[in-house]
């Protein structure tokens, strides 16, 4: 759930436990005989009134349970699938549709041409396994010049057109005279599956801040993430009276190609949006580079899960990973690396990298080389 709601109290509306619940109604089935007989009744565990209250208890422990699901339904933290859609829906907020990756493709000649190369709307690229990228508009490589470099998207909609590398799109499916050779010159981005409750959840909660054109802060942050769901993280600075600058990046720290760059500077730039006096920036956060170098040791008594501890270590060191590069501005923290990895199983830790750097509002925490050391068993 988004940090947003990490400093909400968790609440419920029903409060009984099946069990509580079965002891208060055999007490006041128990309290009533002797009201209305004189006689002190105890119910045996194989008593079938017992077993009889027991089914109720059952049934009203699940109606319960309803109302407690029903009710937190209407509040933000709690609500998901069509419930929050409902909430999103009072406040004009849709869930976003899945989106289709977007790349650039240069398209190159054999040779000069005297005349314009023509390059149609919907000419298809592919990197293989039956992925295809396509322009979205008419495009040409004009006389003298050998290449041109165009924006293409995915044909279909998810998170499948993402993450090629440079160079491996270089399939043209439908061939054009003269062109060579085509290639991605930066990673595919962009694509998503439906939006998130998560990412719906924040979007309701920062959607006051857009009830005018972009200004605050706020309000520019609620744009960049309803431009596409993939976006984890924005910050919004202010470097000089009338200049906004905006860094963001992708899910899991992923750093945004210029495309996408591009793609949020023109859906910002829309008077729609910023004001008039607001020269809008929109590029990625300078990333700081940093090494995990660490040494850890494993209980002697913990010997017979030592394997398993080992395993679980590698994950809890990608964990910090990710989450150090998930969130612009995050110091570079080797005390949570610690905490992860004794977490995960490890008798003590030594961290001979990362150490604590701060970071500003404008960088981002990356990950470089990573050198994980198992010590071996010590005693306690």
């Amino acid at each position: 759930m988004s940090n947003l709601f990490s400093n909400l109290q968790d609440i419920n509306f029903v409060n009984k436990d099946v069990d509580t619940l079965l002891r208060d109604m055999i007490s006041e089935y128990e309290n009533a005989y002797f009201e209305s007989t004189g006689e002190k009744k105890t119910l045996a565990p194989g008593d079938p009134i017992r077993i009889w209250i027991y089914s109720q208890a059952l049934r009203i422990y699940t109606a319960y349970q309803l109302i407690d699901f029903s009710a937190k339904q209407n509040l933000l933290k709690y609500s998901e699938g069509g419930y929050l859609d409902n909430i999103a829906a009072r406040i004009g907020i849709t869930r976003q549709d899945a989106t289709k990756a977007i790349t650039t493709i240069r398209f190159t000649l054999s040779a000069i041409q005297s005349s314009a190369v023509s390059i149609p709307e919907g000419t298809r690229v592919s990197p293989g396994n039956n992925v295809f990228f396509e322009s979205t508009e008419y495009a040409e490589i004009i006389a003298e010049q050998t290449f041109v470099d165009i924006t293409m998207q995915c044909t279909d909609v998810g998170i499948g057109g993402n993450g090629y590398t440079v160079g491996q799109i270089n399939i043209l499916v439908d061939p054009i005279n003269y062109i060579q050779s085509i290639s991605n010159l930066d990673i595919p981005q962009g694509g998503t599956d439906i939006e998130s409750d998560d990412s719906l959840r924040e979007r309701i909660f920062l959607k006051p801040e857009s009830f005018s054109v972009a200004g605050p802060s706020g309000a520019y942050e609620f744009f960049t993430k309803q431009y596409n769901s993939s976006i984890l993280d924005v910050k919004v600075s202010s470097p000089d009276p009338g200049e906004v600058d905006i860094r963001f990046i992708l899910t899991d720290g992923e750093i945004p190609e210029e495309s996408l760059i591009l793609g949020l500077q023109n859906y910002l730039s829309d008077s729609t949006r910023r004001p008039l006096t607001d020269s809008v920036t929109v590029q990625a956060p300078t990333q700081i580079p940093y090494d995990v170098d660490i040494t850890y040791y494993i209980k002697t008594s913990d010997s017979d899960y030592a394997l398993s501890i080992q395993t679980a270590v590698n994950s809890a060191i990608n964990e910090y990973k990710i989450w150090q590069k998930s969130k612009i501005g995050r110091d570079i923290n080797p005390s949570e690396l610690i905490s992860k990895v004794i977490l995960a199983g490890a008798k003590r830790v030594v961290i001979n990298s990362p150490s604590y750097t701060p970071i500003n509002n404008t960088e981002v925490a990356a990950d470089d080389t990573t050198t994980i050391t198992y010590g071996g068993l010590e005693d306690e």
